[in-house]
């Protein structure tokens, strides 16, 4: 410390300055920081600000989140849009509240990749009563819950029947494609499939989904999917069933669909995960009460492995409301329990939350922090597209 007149001066530190002026070991240490942290630290001064906005101190804080995802738990509650953090065997780090939803109902949360979560809700509008009625089609909304931003996409073609989605994120990591699949006539059951791209900020029309024979039965089964290693995957119905799946469909960021069969004697309990980096299969049987999990190596055959099959310690399968994965557990939500298995060793273990999760169709997803933007479109690429 030194003094000029009367006030005393603190000298800043040289080690600090080392640090500071070595920008590379200022962005690793600046990395590991929780999200929260980061958006304060960008008023400290204009060279951290311009740091953390970085397209390269982005992509590196995102690499050590990955290395330590959490969940994410949605309880789905009308008007009330609280995510809950959780790590562990049930210890919630932190509850958020998405801001921009908060009057916004029947909010569903469909998926979370680097940071990102995808919402859809189907909005109200008055009828020739002057009565509320909801719409087919829904609104779509990739939200960053660490940075409380909230992206609404634009609306694609007009849909006659109820339709699904998918989202698909690359070739950068923060950069993603929606799949959407409609109806454009009432009386025809052909599909039609648009994509939009956040690079174009728009909706491109790819015209008939050639997969499979047309049909509304070949649409995919809602709009419940999981993302895994560039490729989106669905469950696509039985023929003449409506409710258990048939097969599954694929489609990589290229926009190239592909069909993979299925395990013989898959229910309709049945969910798609991402295990490991790898797609795979959660199915829990009616008679048995007992879960299969199978894990599909190579994604170009339909060749399945069965990873392991336990007994479930809950006696209503009817009562499973989701299912996720990350690492080598799977978590089990049913209308009375919070569970999560271990594929190690084969045990179960039941969560008991001091929050109460009472609500209709809860989610649980993996999660990783990350300052990625919800528009898809990061630094001087939103400039040179502007």
């Amino acid at each position: 410390m030194f003094e000029t007149g009367s006030k005393p001066i603190r000298k800043r530190s040289d080690a600090w300055y080392e640090v500071e002026s070595a920008e590379d070991i200022l962005a690793d240490i600046l990395s590991r920081v929780p999200i929260k942290s980061l958006l304060a630290f960008k008023s400290v001064s204009k060279q951290w600000r311009r740091l953390i906005q970085s397209s390269t101190f982005i992509k590196l804080q995102l690499r050590w989140s990955l290395e330590k995802p959490n969940y994410l738990i949605y309880p789905y509650m009308d008007g009330l849009v609280n995510l809950y953090k959780m790590k562990g065997k049930g210890e919630i780090i932190e509850k958020i509240s998405l801001f921009g939803c908060e009057d916004i109902y029947s909010l569903s949360l469909l998926c979370s990749c680097n940071g990102l979560l995808c919402f859809i809700n189907y909005p109200f509008v008055p009828d020739s009563n002057r009565e509320l009625v909801y719409l087919i089609d829904f609104d779509i909304r990739i939200c960053n819950p660490a940075t409380r931003e909230v992206y609404l996409l634009p609306k694609g073609s007009p849909s006659e029947k109820k339709i699904s989605i998918g989202v698909a994120f690359g070739p950068k990591p923060w950069e993603y494609k929606v799949f959407r699949f409609f109806h454009p006539k009432y009386d025809s059951d052909d599909i039609k499939c648009e994509i939009y791209s956040s690079i174009t900020g728009s909706w491109r029309g790819i015209g008939d989904v050639q997969y499979c024979p047309i049909g509304i039965l070949y649409c995919p089964l809602g709009s419940n999917h999981v993302y895994v290693n560039g490729k989106i995957y669905w469950f696509l119905p039985e023929e003449g069933d409506i409710i258990t799946p048939g097969s599954i469909l694929s489609v990589d960021i290229e926009e190239n669909f592909k069909v993979i069969s299925l395990p013989d004697e898959v229910t309709a309990h049945a969910f798609l995960v991402d295990l490991e980096g790898f797609l795979s299969l959660v199915a829990v049987y009616d008679d048995d009460q007992v879960v299969d999990v199978w894990i599909l190596h190579d994604s170009n055959e339909s060749n399945w492995e069965k990873k392991c099959s336990d007994y479930v310690p809950f006696s209503c399968v009817d009562s499973i409301n989701f299912v996720a994965a990350r690492k080598t557990e799977i978590f089990f939500i049913t209308s009375d329990q919070y569970l999560i298995y271990n594929l190690d060793d084969g045990t179960w273990t039941e969560l008991d939350f001091e929050d109460d999760f009472e609500s209709n169709l809860p989610v649980v997803l993996p999660y990783t922090e990350s300052l990625l933007p919800c528009n898809g479109i990061l630094g001087s690429e939103r400039e040179h597209n502007n």
